[in-house]
């Protein structure tokens, strides 16, 4: 047996039907059109609005969609892992509540929390996995239900969120030069400060004060995340270029975490890279957190190549950040559609 790859073989995708549009939200805090996408760029986003569903109900959506568009036996899967920092519940573990539904009968399922790098370092982990021999067939999912965490009474955090599901299949392969190719990862432990949810942890569980002052939403000190973002995105690129001997000729594509327009723009002229090598999707769906490399994948799939050279990169509180390179094993355009 030859060195074994990992390789994403499908992509499959949910976004909720309600979208909330600038216009909309414009008569709910005090906001416009304008200021949205000066700042960052957002036309609309999809919010999950069904009373008694989460996270688990997204992640499952696009699971099934990829089963359906692959022609997967369920029972050949090895293992879900979930991305995701909007889980159903404390415990049970999101993944085992969306493999219940899937019936899946042959297969383990555990969630991981890396914020909006959450599916960058599920894809690492499933690579792994795989490349280590004892498993074939992983199913990633990055899914978030941020609307859950927002505050739609201010401005600031609002425009930014909206809720989806991207999930890809990641197989053994013995083909040589295709799947991931090399990571570079880091965490450096300084964002607690300037975003994080301050009520509803072991540090400071759930109480009356805590709901009166509405301290279960998002926070966000918004020049400081967007600073050490496009700084680590940027650096994070140009270090797997230069561990890769890659220039800004050799690489297809840069698919980023989707957080803020101006950050992708500001990351990608950091590196040296045209805007339209940058697959962007976010005036659609906002920032989906864990979320939306897998959406842009589901988006761009037709223009993907047998052979890209791919890198993605990402950050998002802690802060962890970091980037991937990955060269493409299909040709996208002659995967039939299922969406």
């Amino acid at each position: 047996m030859g060195k074994i790859n990992a390789i994403i073989t499908g992509i499959g995708g949910y976004v909720p039907d309600y979208v909330l549009n600038n216009e909309e939200l414009s008569r709910m805090v005090d906001t416009s059109d304008e200021w949205i996408m000066t700042r960052v760029g957002i036309k609309e986003r999809h919010i999950l609005t069904e009373e008694g569903l989460g996270t688990s109900y997204l992640a499952r959506k696009a699971a099934k969609q990829l089963l359906k568009k692959t022609g997967t036996d369920p029972d050949s899967i090895d293992a879900i892992i979930v991305c995701t920092t909007t889980p159903d519940y404390k415990f049970p573990s999101t993944a085992s509540i969306v493999l219940g539904k899937l019936g899946l009968k042959n297969a383990f399922a555990f969630d991981l929390e890396a914020a909006c790098c959450g599916f960058l370092y599920g894809l690492d982990q499933a690579a792994s996995m795989i490349q280590c021999g004892r498993y074939r067939k992983v199913i990633v999912i990055g899914a978030d239900k941020m609307s859950s965490l927002v505050d739609y009474r201010d401005r600031t955090t609002c425009v930014l969120f909206g809720d989806g599901a991207g999930a890809v299949l990641v197989e053994a392969t013995e083909e040589e030069n295709v799947g991931v190719q090399n990571t570079f990862f880091r965490t450096d432990g300084l964002g607690l400060p300037f975003l994080h949810m301050k009520a509803g942890g072991s540090v400071c569980p759930a109480s009356h004060f805590t709901v009166n002052h509405r301290l279960h939403y998002l926070y966000q000190e918004g020049r400081t995340v967007f600073r050490y973002a496009v700084t680590n995105m940027g650096d994070d690129v140009l270090k797997v270029m230069e561990n890769n001997n890659l220039t800004a000729d050799d690489v297809k594509w840069v698919i980023p975490h989707e957080a803020n327009m101006r950050i992708i723009e500001a990351v990608t002229k950091r590196v040296g890279i045209p805007m339209e090598k940058v697959m962007v999707n976010i005036q659609h769906y906002g920032n989906t957190s864990a979320a939306t490399i897998p959406l842009a994948l589901w988006d761009f799939e037709k223009q993907l190549k047998k052979g890209d050279n791919v890198i993605f990169t990402a950050f998002g509180a802690g802060f962890v950040h970091g980037a991937s390179f990955y060269k493409w094993a299909y040709d996208g355009d002659k995967v039939a559609e299922a969406r």
